[in-house]
C-alpha cells in the first residue's frame, strides 16, 4: 500500500510539474513581486529605514523570501482549483490509485516551484550585495526553515483550492498572508512600532521566522526565535493538513 501510495504521487507529481515547465511564467511571476519589494525598499526607502544593520539588504531577505513563498503558494490553490472544476480529480478516483496521492502531488509541486522562486529570488539578492558568512549548517537550517513554513502554507492553499467558489476566491486567500510580513520584524525592527502594533508584531509567526533565519544569516545565536519559528511552522502544518484532509473526504464521497 505505501509503496502504491509513493509511485502513484510520484507519477502524479511528474504531470504537474510538467506543467509548471510548461508555464514557467508563473515562476517568473512569483518571483517578481518579492524582487520588487526587495528592490524598492534597499534602493528608495532603505536610506530612510534605521535597521540597525550594515546592510539593509542582509536585514530585508529573510522577510522577503517568505513573501516569495506567501505569494507561491497562490498558484497552488489556483491549480487545484482548476483541477476540481475540471473533472480531472474524478477521473483520478475512477482509477485504482491512492486517493491521496492527488493532494500530495500538488504540494511537493508546490515545493518544487517555491524552491526554485527562492533561488531567484536569493541570487538577484546577493546581486544586490547580500552577503553571509554563515556556514553549510546554518545554510541547511535556513533551508529546513523554509521547506516546513512552505508545506505550511501550501496545505492552507489545498484548502482554499478545495472550498473556493471561484478562481478569484482560490488565491485571493493569500494576500493577507503576504502582507503579515509587513508588520512584523521582517523590514523594521519590532521596537519602532507603537505599542498595540508591535504587541502583535511580536506575537505573529513571521517575526520569529525572520528573526530565527536573519540570525543563522548574520551567524548570532538563534537563542528562542527558532524553536518558536519551529513551533508555529509544525503547528500549522498539522491543523492544515488535517482540516485539508478532512475537507478532502468530504468533497470525494
Amino acid at each position: 500500500m505505501t509503496t502504491h501510495f509513493f509511485g502513484d504521487t510520484a507519477v502524479l507529481t511528474g504531470r504537474s510539474l510538467r506543467h509548471i515547465t510548461r508555464s514557467l511564467d508563473t515562476i517568473i511571476t512569483t518571483a517578481i513581486m518579492p524582487i520588487a519589494f526587495m528592490l524598492l525598499f534597499v534602493y528608495v526607502l532603505g536610506g530612510a529605514i534605521n535597521s540597525g544593520s550594515d546592510s539593509y539588504v542582509n536585514y530585508l531577505l529573510p522577510g522577503i523570501l517568505l513573501i516569495t513563498i506567501a505569494s507561491g503558494i497562490s498558484y497552488t490553490a489556483y491549480r487545484l482549483f482548476l483541477d476540481m472544476k475540471s473533472g480531472i480529480f474524478e477521473r483520478f478516483h475512477s482509477m485504482p490509485i491512492a486517493r491521496s496521492s492527488v493532494l500530495w502531488a500538488h504540494v511537493l509541486t508546490s515545493l518544487v516551484a517555491n524552491l526554485i522562486s527562492l533561488v531567484v529570488v536569493a541570487l538577484v539578492a546577493l546581486v544586490m550585495g547580500f552577503r553571509s558568512g554563515a556556514g553549510a549548517l546554518a545554510w541547511l537550517a535556513v533551508a529546513g526553515i523554509l521547506i516546513l513554513f512552505t508545506l505550511a502554507l501550501t496545505w492552507l492553499a489545498v484548502i482554499a483550492g478545495l472550498t473556493a467558489k471561484t478562481v478569484d476566491g482560490a488565491s485571493a486567500f493569500s494576500y493577507p498572508i503576504i502582507l503579515l510580513p509587513f508588520v512584523s520584524s521582517a523590514f523594521v525592527p519590532t521596537d519602532t512600532m507603537p505599542g498595540p502594533v508591535r504587541a502583535f508584531a511580536e506575537h505573529q509567526p513571521v517575526t520569529s521566522i525572520v528573526n530565527a533565519i536573519r540570525d543563522l544569516f548574520t551567524q548570532q545565536p538563534v537563542g528562542t526565535d527558532i524553536w518558536i519559528a519551529l513551533a508555529w511552522c509544525l503547528g500549522i502544518l498539522i491543523v492544515a493538513y488535517a482540516l485539508a484532509m478532512a475537507t478532502y473526504r468530504r468533497k470525494i464521497i
